[in-house]
């Protein structure tokens, strides 16, 4: 596939459309190593998620969190989508707002090995970034794929393009590597861990995702999740280091 360029602005209006257009399926994502898909698929899947709290009262909060993902698979090839919004309100003043839209290709090789390849980029509003994009691509490896158990292992270069903030932009080289384990403990339950690492001169970007879902009938599920994202030396204006996530979500399949 193609990507855009490192210089390419994502508008906050694009953010958000990118999103409301794509759905994606959850066995492919753009940050992590996927799992397989089933022998001989073929065609479109897709999901959206979507969490959303408000508080009124002594504290007058709002929080949205909304996911999609859209898959599709020719032959050897599975092709993702995806895009994601965050934004966290109190009394008034955005504690964080977050906008990402990323594409991934996968080729499946001879045995349980495949190479892969992707571009995402990514605007967090209080991470001392104003955006950054950044393209991997490198070889995976399905070293699980059961019944009821998956886990795959992938890594690569790649480079990242940072606008920081109030100094100059930077272009860097990156090695990665992630990790994805999937454990379908009943037939209506299912749990999964996400692991990857980025490291780079300026920084290390680690990110873990662990979530547990269960479906209520053939398209609808409940999902709880907890994500954690760490950057080693971020930018002096980031507000933290290590960005934490918990949150309920309604997960539509199709």
């Amino acid at each position: 596939m193609s990507y855009p360029s490192p210089s390419l602005r994502l508008p906050r209006w694009l953010a958000i459309g990118g999103l409301m257009a794509i759905a994606g399926g959850g066995q492919a994502s753009p940050f992590y190593a996927p799992p397989p898909p089933e022998e001989h698929a073929e065609g479109l899947s897709g999901s959206a998620e979507l969490g959303y709290t408000h508080l009124s009262g002594n504290t007058d909060s709002q929080t949205l969190i909304a996911k999609g993902r859209l898959t599709w698979l020719t032959g050897k090839w599975t092709q993702t989508l995806r895009g994601e919004v965050r934004n966290v309100s109190r009394d008034g003043d955005i504690s964080a707002e977050q906008y990402l839209v990323a594409g991934r290709e996968r080729y499946d090789l001879d045995g349980p090995h495949y190479a892969f390849g992707f571009a995402r980029w990514d605007r967090d509003r209080f991470s001392g970034y104003e955006q950054q994009f950044t393209t991997i691509g490198g070889y995976g490896r399905d070293l699980l794929d059961d019944a009821r158990q998956r886990l795959s292992l992938e890594a690569g270069p790649g480079y990242r393009y940072d606008r920081i903030v109030g100094k100059d932009d930077e272009s860097l080289g990156v090695a990665y590597g992630a990790l994805a384990y999937a454990w379908d403990f009943s037939e209506t339950a299912s749990l999964e861990q996400e692991l990857s690492v980025e490291a780079t001169d300026a920084n290390v970007t680690s990110r873990s995702l662990t979530s547990l879902t269960a479906r209520l009938n053939a398209h609808l599920a409940l999902k709880l999740s907890h994500e954690i994202k760490d950057t080693s030396r971020p930018p002096e204006d980031a507000t933290a280091r290590t960005d934490r996530t918990t949150s309920a979500s309604l997960l539509y399949n199709w």
